[in-house]
């Protein structure tokens, strides 16, 4: 019986990323094999996707599917809670001020998850093979992976879309640079009595964000990063202790507070990787890039991977995996990997920082933010599509020289 399986674009990895990726280039007419088991157990986080990569949701026709479960993002503020000397003041962004009604959706992961495997398992073009990699072989012309079950997958170009610790990524030879941070990330649904007007409040406090994110009715979700230990304590409270803590630390701004069951802590870090392809494989998702859940970055800024990497593929039909192929997309994810890292890992270094002059630096920035209309329609453009707030800068200069 011959094992071996031949495949254009292997994708391994069955998260997220891993089932957007597969989706993805089976529309743009690759065979596809993804790998990886189904999602087991059940996942209480939420993931903010802004409207560029729901955009590419509703291509891939899952948008529909999870449209019902989620909740509008209109507004988002950033609230200085600490105690410092130099506090900045509340900074707030209305999708209104860039003419959009929305700057995109919080949705369940319990909602994206199966929405995203259902529109994999009803997909002509892919095979999933639900097994794990066990050993990578990375030639000239192929990269082979051999599976648990003992069948072999050969393909011109692997997608690692296998996470943070990515096997794929190891056996190309990508080195990294990692660092362990002194946070962990309590995450959990909570009920609240007052309405959240389609606002999420990053409160930035000494040990990093306090991030609530609105759901559909009186619920939101919280991220909330502490030190590990802090984290654990918190983890470990009463329902109605923990509630207490959480309704004090918004300033009852959503009024009474009720945590709902299903508690995760999850230990903070930072990855990048030394480059973002080599030897047939692409890195994207967490195996491209680890940063602090700060300003709704990680799975928007994978599926730009994503969406780069089959645009450079496209253009490489006849061997998405070669070194020109790999090339172009190490070039073109560089830029926006690397900014959005920097910045993100910028503003939490400032945060844990007891220093006068980097409490200064992060107020003088929000404040002009804060006072600033243009600068801040800058950034919310920047957000949402990387290069727009420039294209959107330049054209109200061109208007400005034309008077």
């Amino acid at each position: 019986m011959d094992h071996q399986k031949t495949a254009p674009i292997l994708v391994a990895g069955s998260g997220p990323a891993g089932l957007i990726a597969a989706l993805g280039f089976a529309d743009a007419g690759f065979a596809v094999t993804l790998v990886g088991p189904e999602a087991g157990g059940l996942d209480g986080r939420t993931t903010a996707l802004m409207n560029p990569a729901l955009k590419i949701l509703e291509r891939l026709r899952v948008l529909d599917e999870v449209r019902s479960k989620a909740a509008p993002l209109k507004v988002m503020r950033i609230v200085d809670a600490t105690s410092r000397l130099v506090r900045s003041p509340v900074v707030t962004f209305r999708a209104s001020e860039i003419g959009e009604d929305e700057f995109g959706l919080n949705l369940p992961n319990s909602a994206l998850n199966p929405a995203l495997a259902k529109a994999v398992a009803a997909h002509s073009g892919i095979e999933w093979r639900k097994s794990m990699v066990e050993t990578w072989r990375l030639d000239a012309g192929h990269a082979h992976a051999i599976l648990a079950d003992g069948s072999e997958v050969t393909a011109s170009l692997a997608v690692a879309a296998d996470g943070r610790l990515s096997p794929a990524r190891e056996a190309a030879g990508i080195s990294t640079s990692a660092r362990s941070l002194p946070q962990a990330a309590l995450v959990l649904n909570f009920g609240h009595r007052g309405e959240h007007a389609f606002t999420s409040t990053e409160f930035h406090t000494e040990t990093g964000p306090f991030t609530q994110v609105p759901l559909p009715g009186h619920r939101s979700s919280l991220v909330w990063v502490v030190e590990p230990e802090t984290a654990k304590e918190l983890a470990a409270l009463d329902d109605a202790t923990l509630s207490m803590r959480v309704e004090q630390q918004m300033q009852s701004m959503l009024g009474r507070v009720s945590v709902e069951p299903g508690r995760q802590v999850y230990p903070l870090s930072g990855v990048t990787p030394r480059r973002f392809a080599r030897n047939r494989v692409a890195l994207v998702g967490e195996a491209a890039h680890v940063f602090p859940p700060i300003g709704a970055q990680g799975l928007n800024l994978g599926i730009r991977d994503i969406d780069d990497l089959i645009e450079i593929a496209c253009k490489n039909k006849d061997d998405p995996g070669a070194v020109k192929a790999l090339a172009a997309y190490d070039f073109r994810r560089r830029p926006d990997i690397l900014a959005r890292s920097s910045a993100v890992n910028l503003l939490n270094r400032s945060l844990l920082s007891d220093m006068l002059p980097a409490q200064l630096a992060r107020s003088a920035g929000l404040g002009v933010l804060g006072g600033f209309a243009p600068l801040r329609a800058f950034f919310m453009r920047e957000g949402l599509r990387p290069g727009s707030g420039f294209a959107a800068l330049a054209g109200g200069l061109r208007k400005q020289v034309r008077r």
